[in-house]
């Protein structure tokens, strides 16, 4: 029997081992999409405790809690930062087999060096040790981003954010990158007609642009994407149940566009079509400047109503959807590609269920023009578990390069889950290890090595070009 989280977790031979210890381990991380906030990195946050930097919009452990029967009180409520600790730490236990006990003890280990159990029982010591050390220098934001070996990340904004701490950031020279990355979500949420106009407005401030019609917006939005190209941003984000990608005029458009400044009505098909333009002058964008695009597919968020309107969004009522994804990803791809304005591209997808159609729609417009252009993202949210990452490695090996993938990011708000990199590289090197051992590879550990090292690092390195 072998013990529990060593040295080998996840390593089920001797030649995966062999891959992990000697070529993945040592690699520094590229984190290029995570959701970390930019004014605890500028300002080097020393968290008081460990509910601080642990708990707090880690809507993964809430769920878990609320699945355990925790009062709110207790997740996002009142409770003080050790009862909220204490009660995650009294359903640990019973998290067994989902990767959140992987995630919490991996994490421990990692950062604070506990290799106790976390439980009701160890509560109390383990919340004095670990908070203890986050009153010292070492670890505050950027000690534990240098304990993980944090090269760079890259944040979630929006085009209205000033982006002054990733100014601060830059000006202090520190050896960590922190770059941006245009998350344009709410720019194009035409479902809240309200919403956007209170966008388009403070829009106009930011920018200093008077937006009077769809051509002004679209003017004042490309002037922030040239901002946030001057302040290091090389990457755009966008968070979508489906691509979006109607037919439509220019016409069209800015009839639509009229039509939400008056906060009239507008039919199904006029808000498809809105967002299908949307979505095309993003990418042209992209692509003018040589970034990377990223579309997160698939998630059907704020399912419960009543706790949306309690907590707000992004608190852990979301789910995974079945969407239908293939057609007009095909289109809108190849609408791009057909005017040759497709940037290199990463397409994350949530339901397990498309694995394989995302694996071979990347075939479709990977034309040799950049190693592994347009990519099949690591598996994502409620897929990011040992299970969910397999399967997407695989259908990836069977239907495209699995040595071209950028490898793995945290896309989390906390600063404890870098761990999460290492989980990664040790699920590659097994299978790797097993395909050897297996005689379903040759034995050539140098170049399989490297393979494991390109996934790990380096692939991503020469994609970003950060």
């Amino acid at each position: 029997m072998k013990p529990f989280l060593d040295e080998n977790f996840l390593l089920q031979s001797k030649t995966a081992e062999k891959l992990y210890h000697n070529f993945a381990k040592s690699l520094p991380i590229i984190d290029y999409h995570n959701h970390l906030i930019p004014e605890q990195i500028a300002n080097n946050t020393q968290f008081a405790n460990i509910s601080q930097v642990w708990l707090a919009g880690d809507h993964y452990k809430w769920r878990a809690m609320r699945a355990n029967g925790v009062d709110e009180k207790y997740i996002t409520g009142v409770g003080s930062d050790y009862e909220k600790f204490e009660k995650w730490a009294e359903t640990v236990p019973y998290t067994l087999r989902n990767p959140l006990y992987h995630w919490t003890h991996l994490e421990l280990q990692r950062y604070f060096g506990i290799t106790d159990l976390l439980s009701g029982k160890t509560a109390q010591k383990i919340f004095d040790e670990c908070s203890a050390k986050l009153q010292t220098p070492e670890y505050s934001v950027r000690g534990l981003l240098a304990k993980m070996n944090v090269e760079a990340v890259c944040t979630t904004d929006d085009p209205l954010d000033s982006l002054n701490f990733h100014q601060q950031l830059a000006r202090e020279g520190a050896n960590l990158k922190m770059l941006p990355a245009f998350r344009p979500d709410k720019a194009m949420n035409s479902d809240d007609i309200e919403g956007l106009n209170e966008y388009i407005n403070k829009l106009e401030s930011v920018a200093d642009k008077t937006i009077t019609s769809f051509q002004d917006y679209i003017n004042a939005l490309k002037s922030r994407h040239d901002y946030f190209a001057a302040n290091g941003c090389s990457v755009s984000d966008h968070g979508l149940e489906q691509i979006y990608a109607e037919d439509y005029t220019e016409a069209e458009i800015s009839s639509i566009f009229d039509k939400i400044r008056s906060k009239q009505h507008i039919s199904y098909e006029e808000n498809l079509k809105f967002k299908s333009a949307m979505l095309v002058y993003f990418a042209e964008w992209d692509h003018e400047k040589g970034w990377v695009q990223q579309y997160h597919l698939g998630a059907l968020r704020n399912n419960n109503a009543r706790m949306l309107r309690q907590l707000g969004p992004d608190t852990g009522w979301d789910s995974i959807g079945d969407f239908s994804q293939a057609r007009m990803l095909s289109k809108f791809l190849n609408r791009l590609d057909n005017q040759d304005k497709l940037a290199k591209t990463i397409i994350y997808n949530l339901n397990p269920a498309d694995n394989e159609l995302i694996a071979t729609m990347i075939g479709n417009f990977n034309d040799g023009s950049v190693a592994g252009k347009v990519q099949f993202g690591s598996a994502w949210w409620f897929l990011d578990q040992k299970d969910g990452m397999i399967k997407q490695l695989n259908a990836l090996s069977n239907m495209g390069l699995l040595s071209r993938l950028v490898g793995m990011l945290t896309d989390s708000r906390s600063f404890l889950s870098f761990p999460r990199h290492e989980y990664f590289r040790r699920i590659v090197c097994n299978l790797f290890g097993e395909d050897i051992e297996n005689g379903e590879l040759p034995n050539d550990l140098e170049w399989v090595g490297k393979i494991v090292q390109d996934i790990s690092y380096f692939n991503a390195k020469n994609y970003f070009k950060f």
